[in-house]
């Protein structure tokens, strides 16, 4: 079809910290998901210290100290650790993302050089440090945890795109025909799944993890009592203190329900979408056609191990190094489909873009 990979080129300014970065914001997914499981969200009642102090205190004097500051929040040295050691690193990849935004000015006029893609992980990453913020401010509101979650997830998968740009790899434009329904599939298999991972957000932020103990069936019924209006209403008060959840057990059952409902949509959508690929890709045949295989293949092996742990969750109620790796497996999915797309709808791009 005359599409195909036109080899590795020199890789642009900026890519190896581009990989940094990528690497780093995996890590601020995990801690972040880590200090939310640990219901740690709070370890540091004030923002950005802890108590007061850069760090978290504790010595007999400082822990008097902070608790007569903050006397309705008692000192919980590990839970606050938790919490500091995930501004650290986030800290330390706003630094690291602001060195990209210097370096891609600098080469802003170079060919094919992206500038538009790092001003925007560094407003993102900007703004995940004021939801960072606000999480504590408001006291886990669940709103603004999810809120949290999805910039955390988000600013992972640009970084993830910033580095694929940066990589030095061309490829000719993929053709339309016959890859224009797979196109549309591959867009709406990453729009999906971003509804599944704030899901999975809301699930996580109204401690609605453990609602359906059991499988297949959800508290041994198929259709349990449900009060969707209340699991989804994104008009909770602002006040009160979210941790451990403030919603009714029906409502909570919701939750965990349309998480489970939206894994299955994913599921056959995945199925679909890889056998379509299949088809086309052995249709068009050559290095376009085995791409295509390949970055499906690695989707499939993604989304296995996501269902994976995530029925891992349940059958083991929720064990924490499971469940922090079913918040980076989700991460990994989205990847997975954001280089799929990249490659589908990838080529030459403005310098600038």
């Amino acid at each position: 079809m005359g599409s195909q990979l036109t080899g590795a080129v020199m890789k642009k300014k900026g890519f190896y910290l581009a990989v940094i970065a990528t690497l780093l914001a995996s890590i601020v997914v995990g801690l972040g998901a880590y200090t939310r499981l640990v219901h740690a969200g709070l370890g540091c009642p004030d923002w950005p210290g802890c108590y007061g102090f850069l760090t978290v205190p504790d010595t007999q004097q400082e822990i008097a100290h902070a608790e007569s500051l903050f006397p309705d929040a008692p000192v919980e040295v590990d839970k606050g650790w938790a919490e500091m050691i995930h501004r650290y690193v986030a800290g330390t990849l706003m630094l690291l993302v602001l060195m990209i935004v210097i370096q891609a000015f600098k080469n802003r006029r170079e060919p094919d050089q992206p500038f538009k893609l790092p001003i925007l992980i560094l407003v993102l990453i900007t703004l995940q440090a004021a939801f960072g913020m606000w999480t504590v401010t408001l006291k886990l509101w669940p709103q603004v945890v999810t809120a949290h979650l999805l910039g955390g997830f988000a600013t992972f998968s640009l970084l993830f795109l910033l580095t694929l740009r940066l990589s030095g790899v061309h490829r000719a434009k993929v053709p339309d025909k016959p890859f224009f329904f797979l196109k549309g599939l591959a867009v709406l298999s990453l729009l999906v799944v971003i509804g599944q991972i704030s899901l999975g957000g809301w699930t996580s932020s109204n401690y609605a993890a453990l609602a359906c103990p059991d499988l297949p069936m959800c508290q041994g019924q198929w259709l349990p009592p449900m009060n969707f209006a209340e699991g989804f209403d994104v008009g909770q008060d602002i006040g009160p203190n979210y941790l451990g959840g403030q919603l009714h057990a029906e409502a909570r059952t919701a939750i965990h329900f349309a998480h489970r409902i939206g894994a299955l949509l994913i599921i056959m959508l995945l199925v679909l979408q890889m056998l379509i690929a299949l088809r086309v890709s052995f249709k068009v045949g050559g290095s376009v056609g085995s791409m295509v295989r390949q970055l499906m293949l690695l989707i499939m092996i993604m989304l296995t191990v996501q269902v994976g742990l995530g029925l891992s969750n349940i059958i083991w109620s929720l064990p924490l190094s499971i469940a922090v790796a079913h918040n980076l497996g989700g991460a990994l999915l989205l990847l997975s489909l954001v280089a799929y797309n990249y490659f589908l709808f990838g080529g030459s791009r403005r310098a600038g873009a």
